[in-house]
């Protein structure tokens, strides 16, 4: 036999066969697949991990002005690149829904998508870096936050689709590592900077001296700000896009903040959480919800720990009201102005994941009976006041994606990822 006929018979169909190997998609194991649901999560609210809420303001009070200008594609074009064939999925770091069934994972140099309710995930996009956050505007329109950890002066890169996630295009560089919100396809907010135009280049709005973690824009002229002042602690609006703040609550606190984090589903609309210090492996917190700018305020949550103290803004000797199951805030995530969940951890537990929520704006928390074991960080994505998504992860163990239906009364299991590994 020639030596063309060797290759066409044996050496065409190995590579063949190569291909289709490189094409598989992850699977999990499911128990039941989430319910089938409605609509996307409302653009200005949304969840927060528990990774970083202790963030500074990023720029300086009534500082202004653009950003740099979007860098370059490898191509020119702006595509990143084609939707690989296969990834690592590991290390989950960020995560948002469409719909119950449809939305993204982002993790250390990729992007997934599942449309069926997190069993199996279709891989994106793959490059250097690690996806901080992830926003879904709606199932076409979604961006990402892509950082360096191995070198935190280099600015963090924004990356968008308009497809669903079939193609990534560059868009531009983040102005700070605040909470990212688009209210439309041009207009979005980051701490206390926006953009007009999609990402491209931002400008920083005025902010409150004394601000504690990120401000909060729910829109080009509502925002939110924590400041602390020696023993007091203060909420603070603006509705002329920061030009004025007026403060809107006070409270005294024996206990420092170390961090807050605010969201908002409406102009009127504010969940304010305070955090407080630690000891233990325990954090003290508190949650707040106002539906009315600020003229009454609602105590969602407040724990008091006995390694991190009495909850900010509540006595040393402070034990009732409101309590979330966990000693050690976790995940955030509003949905409308009167559905909200958290998540509480344990990390002297043997299950330390718990989950809680309010379906009537503070006014009364349910805690889940819900328990699952990892001592990593949770991620949340929720979709309406039935449907959502919740990730527990660990440093050594597989990161593991549960999903409810009933509005977190039960909770099952979607899919377990790749197991960690060394150094990941």
């Amino acid at each position: 036999m020639t030596q063309s006929r060797i290759f066409k018979f044996f050496i065409v169909p190995l590579l063949f066969l190569t291909l289709l190997a490189g094409c598989k998609q992850q699977a999990g194991q499911p128990n039941q697949s989430a319910g089938t649901g409605e609509s996307a999560p409302p653009a200005s609210t949304g969840g927060s991990s528990s990774s970083d809420p202790q963030a500074p303001a990023t720029s300086d009070p009534g500082a202004s002005g653009p950003s740099t200008t979007p860098p370059k594609s490898d191509n020119g074009s702006g595509s990143i690149a084609k939707p690989p064939a296969e990834v690592r999925m590991d290390k989950i770091t960020a995560v948002r829904l469409a719909d119950p069934k449809s939305g993204w994972l982002g993790g250390k140099g990729w992007i997934a998508r599942t449309e069926d309710g997190g069993k199996t995930w279709s891989p994106q996009y793959s490059a250097a870096g690690t996806v901080e956050q992830l926003f879904a505007l709606n199932g076409q329109e979604a961006w990402a936050v892509v950082g360096d950890a191995g070198n935190k002066t280099k600015p963090r890169q924004l990356i968008g689709t308009k497809d669903g996630g079939k193609t990534w295009a560059a868009v531009g560089t983040m102005p700070n590592n605040g909470f990212l919100h688009f209210v439309s396809s041009d207009e979005a907010y980051s701490g206390n900077s926006k953009t007009t135009d999609g990402g491209k280049t931002w400008t920083a709005l005025p902010i409150p001296e004394q601000t504690v973690g990120d401000a909060y824009f729910h829109d080009r002229q509502n925002g939110w700000a924590v400041t602390q002042d020696k023993d007091m602690l203060h909420v603070k609006r603006t509705t002329d896009g920061g030009g004025a703040w007026q403060n809107v609550m006070s409270r005294k606190t024996v206990a420092q903040l170390t961090g807050a984090i605010i969201r908002s589903a409406g102009a009127d609309d504010a969940w304010v959480e305070w955090i407080g210090e630690s000891g233990m492996t325990q954090t003290s917190y508190a949650l707040f919800h106002t539906a009315d700018g600020g003229k009454t305020w609602q105590t969602v949550v407040a724990n008091s720990t006995a390694g991190g103290g009495p909850a900010p803004g509540f006595p040393i000797d402070h034990s009732d009201g409101p309590k979330n199951s966990g000693n050690k805030p976790g995940a955030l995530y509003v949905v409308d102005p009167n559905v909200a969940f958290m998540g509480g951890q344990c990390m002297a537990c043997d299950k330390p994941n718990t989950i809680g929520w309010t379906t009537d704006g503070g006014k009364t928390w349910v805690n889940g009976e819900a328990e699952f074991a990892g001592y990593g960080e949770q991620l949340l994505a929720i979709a309406d006041a039935k449907h959502g998504w919740w990730i527990v992860t660990d440093n050594t163990e597989p990161a593991v994606m549960y999903t409810t239906s009933d509005g977190g009364k039960s909770w099952q299991k979607a899919h377990t990822f790749e197991k960690l590994q060394p150094g990941s």
